[in-house]
């Protein structure tokens, strides 16, 4: 396959976290427990939701929905990287990462915009808790979920017909896990300032956006519960939107750190090991986050467990 009008490559190559040999073995069983949870965990909360009839409400359906967004995200970048440590290679083909990029970002865009989706509906739950059914009803849900899609998949194809415009000379060493879009637009020779100010440009719009639509739909949210006379109602509304405010806060706040940290210490490998904290940390956090802090999922996992 010929990527750039003056190079051929057919493969770049996965540092990882540490080359040390020694500890490729604690590395591969560590990241192997933890996607075997993650999944397990996420897949156990999909399952909870759709067997029970109490839980097909707005709410839990975008938790499924970003219970499989964590599951897919962790499916494409760990079993290559567990593949590669068992096989002791650091191969990945040219088209592989395009398609593990292409889909790292579309499974990005989807945390944001699902994170932001639950944020608005505990904003119609809490602040508008009269017509919350008649303005989340399962066509606009729908509608929601699908426009994540489309807008992922969108951005997603964008970065990487953008990068497969560019030209790719001897240095084919990507310092990550995975192939990160950065890290890969960097080891480009030819120009990639289009692709730096697409990057940049996306990070704001997209992460800023969302972020600022969590934000303003939990400030109505606090103004709301203020107003609330009883200590046991302002409990309750609150106790609605405890679960997705630690995801959120989980989410963000480790992807601040990662890329502030990062700029910090201009190391690629500080880099790489920062992201396993939103690649792979929360992701296997969340269903632990929504189980222990809600009755409903608690009491929906052992019904379904105990079948």
């Amino acid at each position: 396959m010929e990527p750039g009008n003056d190079t051929q490559i057919s493969e770049f190559l996965l540092l990882g976290l540490s080359e040390a040999l020694e500890r490729q073995s604690l590395i591969f069983g560590l990241f192997l427990s933890m996607y075997l949870i993650t999944v397990f965990g996420n897949l156990l909360i999909i399952l909870a939701v759709s067997s029970d009839s109490h839980l097909h409400t707005p709410m839990y359906f975008f938790l499924s929905n970003l219970s499989l967004v964590d599951i897919c995200v962790t499916s494409n970048t760990i079993p290559k990287m567990l593949w590669n440590i068992q096989t002791q290679s650091k191969v990945i083909t040219y088209e592989g990462c395009i398609t593990q990029m292409y889909f790292f970002i579309l499974f990005a865009v989807l945390d944001n915009f699902i994170l932001t989706v639950m944020a608005y509906d505990r904003f119609v739950a809490i602040c508008h808790p009269l017509h919350y059914m008649v303005i989340m009803n399962p066509r606009l849900c729908g509608l929601l979920v699908l426009l994540s899609w489309i807008i992922g998949a969108m951005v997603s194809l964008l970065h990487s017909l953008m990068v497969l415009r560019l030209s790719f000379c001897s240095d084919l060493e990507i310092p990550h896990f995975f192939c990160e879009l950065n890290q890969v637009v960097q080891l480009a020779c030819s120009d990639n300032f289009l692709n730096n100010i697409l990057m940049y440009f996306s990070a704001v719009l997209l992460c800023g956006g969302t972020l600022s639509g969590i934000l303003y739909s939990y400030s109505k949210i606090i103004t709301s519960i203020r107003g609330i006379p009883s200590a046991h109602g302002k409990y309750k509304a609150f106790s609605t939107c405890a679960s997705h405010l630690s995801v959120v806060s989980l989410f963000y706040g480790t992807v601040l750190g990662v890329y502030l940290s990062s700029a910090a210490s201009q190391s690629s490998h500080s880099s790489a090991t920062a992201s396993v904290m939103y690649t792979v940390v929360t992701p296997m956090l969340n269903p632990f986050i929504y189980s222990l802090r809600n009755k409903d999922i608690k009491g929906a996992l052992q019904r379904f467990l105990g079948r």
